[in-house]
Order: C-alpha cells, then sequence, then structure tokens
C-alpha cells in the first residue's frame, strides 16, 4: 500500500542524512532494528565516493547528541521517521586560546567527552598530567555582571536530560559502580600517574588584531609580526611553547577579564565546560574558540627534565591572574612579582644551562625523600633527643577581634606543641593551666605581612565546637619568628606536628619568599631596559606607586620603575626556568590561591554565602570581605551528590550534611571541582601506572 509516495506496513521509513563534507543530503530506507554501523555502511555505499570516512559519525542535531554507538540499533537511539541526522568528521577545527593568551588552531574530536579531548590535545603540546587542565568557554565583562541562575530563568525549559528523565543523585549513598549516579571517597581504586607520549602539532591563527609570530631562534622568544609562520611538527610546536612573548597584543590584553568583587571572581566560573560530555553537545562548533586553562590548581611533580611547557603554562597563567587582579596581593608582593616576571624576560634572551638528564639525581631524591620521612629532619643521634618532642616557645602579641570593640594587641606567653597553640601570661606559669588551649588541626592560616611597616602577623580561623569560624590575630617581632610560627602553624593545619621533616623546608620557603619583597639597590640603569609599569603591574599598583612621591622625577613612569628594578635586584642571578618556579611557588603562597568561588544558597537559608573550594578544603564565606565561616577537609567527607531535578548539591561530612543550589554557576561545576580535587590526591610518583580515565569520571561524572 501506498500512501504520499512511501511504502506502509512492512515498517521500513526514510531517513534523511546530510552528509556535510559533500553538502549533500541523502534518504535511506531503514527500519528501526538497524544498527549504526549499518546506516553508516549503506550511506557511505550509496555516496561511492572514494574517501576515507573513518572520522566520520552520525550527529543527532535536534537531541544534541552523537551516536556512537555503533551496534545500537535506531530504536535504541530514539531515532524515528522526523529525524534529520547529520555525518560529519569527529575530529574539527578548534581555535584555543592558551594560558599566554596566544590562538592557535587544532584538530580536536568533537565526539569525544571533553576531558578526553582535552588529554590528547595535551599530547601534543608536550604537557604532563592533562587532569590538571580543561576547555572553558569566553567571557566577556557583560557576563560577570549577571548570575548563572538568572539567566537559566529568562531560557525556557529544556526538557529533559538524554533519556527523557533528569539524572537524580540524590540517593546521599556511596555507590561504588562505574555508573554511580554520586561521588564516593572509595579510594580502593588505586592510584594513577602518566607519562604522556607526543604526537604532531598544530598551527597558530591570527586572534582578533594581531598575529602570533615564532621565532625559531635558540632562545624560542616570540614577537608580534603582520604575517604568520606556520609551525609543522611536534619539536617546533613545543620549542614555540617552551617560552611566551612577553607582550600580547593590546586589544587582547584589554579584552581581559578583570573582576572587581568576589562575586564577579565567582561568577567567572560559569564557563567551565562539563567534563563528560563532548565540547559539541555543549553548543561548540567547529573554529569556535574554547580557552585551555589549568583548572585544578594542584601541579603534581613539577620538573624542569620534562615539564618545560607545562612550567610556562603555568607560570602565564598565574602571571595574568596576578595582573588581572583574579588574585589579591600586597604591594610588596606585586613588586616581587613584576621582578621575577621581569628577570624571565631578560633571561629569555641568554642561552639557557641544559636540564641534567642523568638518572643519579632522581635516585639520590627518591632515597633523600625516604631517609627524611623515615628519620624526620629533627631527629638526633643522641637517644634521649628521640624521646624529645619538638616546641615552639616566645613572647607574642595576640587579639581575638571583636566588634564595637577598641581593645588591641596584648602580649602573652605562647607555646606550639602537639599542633596546639597554649598561651600564658608569662613564661613563669606555663606549670599551671593555660589561658586558652587552641587546637590548630584543621584551621585556615592567612599570612598578615606588610614588610615595608615591619608587621609580621597572622590570622587564625579556628574551627568551633559549633563548627563556626573563632578568629585570632597574632603578630610576630621580627621575620625569623614570623617564618617559624607560620611554618608549625601550617603544617599543624595539616595535620603535621613540628617533628615533620617538611618542617625545616617550609621555614626556609616562607624566609625565601619574604626576602624577595626587600628591596634592595638597582642593579640595572633603567634607561637601558624599555620598561612599562603596567606590563608588570595592575593598573591600580601602577596608578598607586605613580601617586607615591615622584615628584622631581623625569617621567611618571619613573618610581614604578625604579621600584620595580629594586624588587628585581633580589633575583638577577635566577636562571629563567627557576624564575618561572620561583613565580609558581609566590603564586603558591598567596592566601587566596586556588580557591573555586560560588555562590550558593544553603537550603532552608535566604541568605547567600560563597562557597569557596580549595585542593584539600571547603569553605564557607561570607559575600562581602570573604572572611571564611566555616571549613570542612576532604578527609572528612563521606560522599557529594547532585540532584538533578532540583538542581541541589549535598555534601556528606562525617558531622553533619550541606545542601544547597549554586546561583553562579551549574551544580555539576561544583560536584566536578570536589571531585577533580579527590582524583588529584589520589596521585603518586609511580610512573608506571596510567592515567585512570574511568575513575575521574566516576568521580567528577555526577550522571550515567
Amino acid at each position: 500500500m501506498m500512501s504520499d509516495g512511501r511504502l506502509v506496513g512492512d515498517g521500513s521509513w526514510d531517513l534523511h542524512v546530510q552528509v556535510t563534507d559533500l553538502q549533500v543530503e541523502r534518504v535511506l530506507r531503514v527500519k528501526s532494528d538497524l544498527h549504526i554501523g549499518g546506516v553508516m555502511l549503506r550511506l557511505v555505499e550509496e555516496l561511492d565516493i572514494a574517501i576515507d570516512w573513518s572520522d566520520h559519525a552520525l550527529w543527532w542535531p535536534k537531541k544534541n547528541m552523537w551516536l556512537t554507538h555503533t551496534r545500537s540499533t535506531l530504536d535504541q537511539y530514539g531515532v524515528g521517521a522526523a529525524a534529520e541526522l547529520e555525518f560529519t568528521p569527529m575530529h574539527k577545527t578548534l581555535r584555543v586560546q592558551l594560558p599566554d593568551l596566544r590562538y592557535m588552531e587544532f584538530k580536536v574530536d568533537f565526539s569525544k567527552k571533553t576531558f578526553n579531548a582535552v588529554v590528547q590535545l595535551c599530547k601534543q603540546l608536550g604537557i604532563r598530567y592533562p587532569e590538571e587542565l580543561s576547555f572553558c568557554k569566553p567571557l566577556s565583562q557583560d557576563d560577570l555582571k549577571h548570575n548563572y541562575s538568572e539567566k537559566q530563568m529568562k531560557k525556557k525549559p529544556t526538557g529533559a536530560v538524554k533519556n527523557g528523565t533528569p539524572a537524580d543523585t540524590n540517593s546521599f549513598i556511596a555507590n561504588k559502580s562505574h555508573n554511580s549516579t554520586n561521588g564516593s571517597l572509595d579510594r580502593s581504586s588505586g592510584s594513577h600517574n602518566n607519562t604522556l607520549n607526543s604526537s604532531g602539532g598544530r598551527t597558530p591563527i591570527s586572534p582578533p588584531g594581531g598575529t602570533w609570530k615564532h621565532n625559531t631562534s635558540n632562545n624560542g622568544i616570540g614577537s608580534l609580526n603582520s604575517t604568520l609562520d606556520s609551525i609543522d611538527g611536534t619539536d617546533d610546536l613545543r620549542a614555540s611553547l617552551v617560552n611566551s612573548p612577553a607582550r600580547p597584543p593590546d586589544d587582547i590584553r584589554n579584552k581581559a577579564l578583570r573582576p572587581k568583587s568576589l562575586l564577579e571572581k565567582a561568577r567567572m566560573n560559569v564557563a567551565w565546560l562539563d567534563s563528560s560530555l563532548s565540547i559539541m553537545e555543549q553548543g561548540v562548533r567547529e573554529f569556535n574558540v574554547l580557552l585551555l586553562r589549568f583548572k585544578f590548581f594542584s601541579f603534581y611533580d613539577l620538573n624542569p627534565k620534562y615539564d618545560a611547557v607545562r612550567i610556562n603554562l603555568i607560570y602565564e597563567q598565574g602571571k595574568w591572574a596576578i595582573l588581572n587582579e583574579e588574585i589579591d596581593c600586597t604591594e610588596e608582593e606585586m613588586l616581587m612579582f613584576a621582578a621575577l616576571q621581569l628577570q624571565v624576560t631578560l633571561q629569555m634572551n641568554k642561552p639557557q644551562p641544559e636540564p641534567n638528564m642523568g638518572s643519579e639525581d632522581d635516585i639520590d631524591r627518591m632515597m633523600n625523600d625516604l631517609q627524611m620521612s623515615l628519620e624526620g629532619s629533627h631527629v638526633s643521634s643522641n637517644p634521649a633527643d628521640i624521646m624529645h618532642i619538638p616546641e615552639l616557645a616566645d613572647y607574642l602579641k595576640f587579639m581575638k577581634p571583636r566588634r564595637f570593640t577598641l581593645k588591641g594587641f596584648k602580649q602573652y606567653y605562647f607555646t606550639c606543641k602537639d599542633m596546639c597553640l597554649r598561651y600564658y601570661k608569662s613564661s613563669e606559669n606555663t606549670n599551671e593551666e593555660p589561658i586558652e588551649k587552641i587546637s590548630l588541626r584543621g584551621c585556615e592560616v592567612t599570612p598578615d605581612v606588610n614588610i615595608s611597616q615591619q608587621r609580621y602577623g597572622v590570622k587564625l580561623e579556628v574551627p568551633a565546637p559549633d563548627g563556626m569560624m573563632t578568629d585570632y590575630i597574632i603578630r610576630f617581632a621580627t621575620e625569623d619568628q614570623y617564618a617559624r610560627w607560620l611554618a608549625a602553624m601550617r603544617l599543624a593545619a595539616k595535620g603535621k606536628s613540628l617533628a615533620d621533616s617538611s618542617y625545616e623546608s617550609e621555614v626556609k620557603s616562607i624566609q625565601a619568599f619574604l626576602a624577595m619583597q626587600h628591596p634592595s639597590a638597582p642593579q640595572i640603569n633603567p634607561e637601558s631596559l624599555d620598561i612599562q609599569p603596567e606590563d608588570y603591574m595592575p593598573p591600580r599598583y601602577s596608578r598607586r606607586i605613580r601617586s607615591k612621591g615622584w615628584c622631581g622625577a623625569p617621567y611618571p613612569e619613573y618610581m614604578g620603575v625604579q621600584r620595580i628594578l629594586e624588587a628585581h635586584a633580589n633575583v638577577k642571578d635566577l636562571p629563567l626556568v627557576d624564575a618561572k618556579l620561583q613565580y609558581i611557588r609566590a603564586w603558591q603562597a598567596l592566601p587566596d590561591y586556588g580557591i573555586a568561588l560560588f555562590l550558593v544558597k544553603h537550603m532552608g537559608h535566604k541568605r547567600e554565602e560563597l562557597l569557596g573550594v580549595a585542593f584539600n578544603r571547603i569553605m564557607r564565606m561570607e559575600p562581602g570581605s570573604g572572611d571564611h565561616i566555616k571549613t570542612w577537609r576532604y578527609n572528612t567527607m563521606k560522599a557529594w551528590n547532585v540532584n538533578w531535578e532540583t538542581k541541589h548539591m549535598m555534601i556528606q561530612f562525617e558531622e553533619d550534611n550541606v545542601v544547597f543550589s549554586c546561583l553562579t554557576a551549574d551544580c555539576k561545576v561544583v560536584h566536578e571541582f570536589i571531585g577533580g580535587y579527590i582524583f588529584l590526591s589520589m596521585r603518586t610518583k609511580d610512573a608506571n601506572q596510567n592515567l585512570n580515565e574511568e575513575l575521574f569520571h566516576k568521580l567528577t561524572g555526577g550522571w550515567v
């Protein structure tokens, strides 16, 4: 029987398929039990063109999904007579902005999960540990003015997810199966590591308003030019990424986001792509622009021998985070960063020592690490010292901040032992009960330092029995005293005592960080360099320095240049890679480093709060000041879950449960940050293990 030219009764129907490469449409007569592989085979036979179709797959635009399971049938995918499919390449050209703001083109698999696409791209770039990076979409300054939830309210409901019903992870039970719809802290899957091999490079493209020209000289410096050189092969690509041009085009830098508040910083996290979906499923099309950025700020095993590209890109991301004021720092710290940036720029023009490629250094380092972990740094040959528990004791200035009070600092005698602070009226009272005993385990330690004012302080935020935070402010008399007590407090917050082998190295790291902030006599004539303070400092710092007593100087920017050169005298002898590593370490030492912010509303509360997610903890924070209300460590977490229907997330801790909705991003982003940091914490130095992609998706996926 015929109806409108179609045969009915045998269950067959017409399937319309658009072949995107040829811009032609084919109509195939199919039945619902035909599998996807059979559809593609019949389509290729009907086209009868001698082309390699192996990289092609079926894409369903209306459902926004790939039909990549070739053994599944049309009926299993829900494809009916009204469906219109596309037969299109899985690898498409993607324009990628790297952390140094350069744009390049790469062939990326649009059908794979975003996480897997990033892994493949990192192989081309020569970046180890690709799990630290991800793609995010470009944002404009206008995007920082509105919450994600406000924009979603204006959109029409998108309906069901894939199979017709929203994935519900509201079970709050840690499920160990791969199809679990919630995260759990089951660590039985073991640790993982990876060393990625390399494959072919791609060609940089012209960004809006300017182009990058790759300079293939020994120093690898890039420069701006109206033409563009082609980078062919992996070696040329990686050589171009070891160092970055000192200055991007003005129009690219001017488009950089500069968040003006904590709320705007929180709104920036809306841009991250879902690692469990393909980039095609997230609205990205060929020749679109995505940003490749380090997402998880837990950098593992930074080794100059293997990570020249990775170190440079981490340095660049940190540099632009500071220049764009995504993270706060003091004026002395800003000058130190400017000095290190200047040293990097100067060293790029000079030959650098080759990294030691021998294996003896690695063996020695591993043996030393083993010895230190077994013995500790405080062990003495004297048997009596073995039983001695290390302790710090000194007079310190102390204050408990209170609202509506004029009370200042008072001096007490403090001791630090067994991860606890105790303070007394004087050293003669140590045999009595202390005025107060403060447990440092799990506390927040925030430096409060101003070298020019000789202020060396620490703010402690200590969990109280009711779960809230109690604030303490402690001041120290000297840098050495500050370094030793700060190191003890940082280790105690992590559950480590003064006997830990890392104590002395932590002290030295703090002392080195302070030493770099002291001004010294400039070793370079300012007239010999073309230094623009705006290239080395955020606008608010360069304006502030210009306004501070430059009267009588020949140029308005003289004071800024002079201050940078004074700070540069402390780092003038650092080689290129060491200067980058020092920059990264100084960035990591900032109080707000690596905290991803989200505006959330807790269930049963009307008041909005900030949620901060770091590599080892989660924090409730005041939206205006950023003060910590409460902190939870990951080692007290049992599970984290998402109810996709209500868009609520629940985090289950040992002591309580936290349920909230996220206003500045999809709750999946919060879920992924937590799962990602749990995943990264399980890495070890066993280089024989490969990247466990299945475990990553289990911990971050949040849905089947």
